[in-house]
């Protein structure tokens, strides 16, 4: 089995996109289980949403809005893998965007919006490093 440190950056980078999808799910764990909770309506499942609790509504925003969030990654990842970005600073970067997306659902569903936020931020900084690098090891 390799260990993190034996991968080299751009398996790292495939690993990482495939992981961030993962955890655009992870949230919706948690509205389903409040779906299943209050009784899940077939015929109309997008009209529960009022009917939610307060932390599964959120939790529907924090699954909404990891899409978003993948989408600027995975571009951001593909760059530096296609260019070639060799750098512990872009494996940083990647590993750090997985980590704080999870920890911005976990805060989001928690209701704690500066933590939530203060994610946000760190995991688009992290999306932005992976472009200016692969910018620069384009260039």
């Amino acid at each position: 089995m390799l260990m993190p440190s034996q991968l080299s950056v751009s398996v790292l980078f495939l690993i990482c996109i495939a992981v961030a999808f993962l955890e655009i799910y992870l949230p919706f764990l948690v509205v389903a289980y409040a779906r299943l909770s209050i009784g899940y309506n077939y015929s109309a499942p997008r009209a529960m949403f009022d009917k939610l609790p307060a932390y599964a509504q959120r939790a529907t925003w924090a699954h909404q809005n990891c899409f978003e969030g993948f989408a600027i990654f995975a571009v951001a990842a593909l760059m530096a893998y296609a260019t070639g970005v060799n750098s512990p600073l872009a494996a940083y970067a990647a590993l750090t965007f997985i980590t704080v997306r999870l920890l911005y659902s976990v805060f989001y569903i928690l209701d704690i919006a500066l933590l939530r936020s203060l994610m946000y931020a760190i995991g688009l900084a992290c999306s932005c490093t992976l472009f200016v690098l692969s910018i620069i090891q384009a260039s």
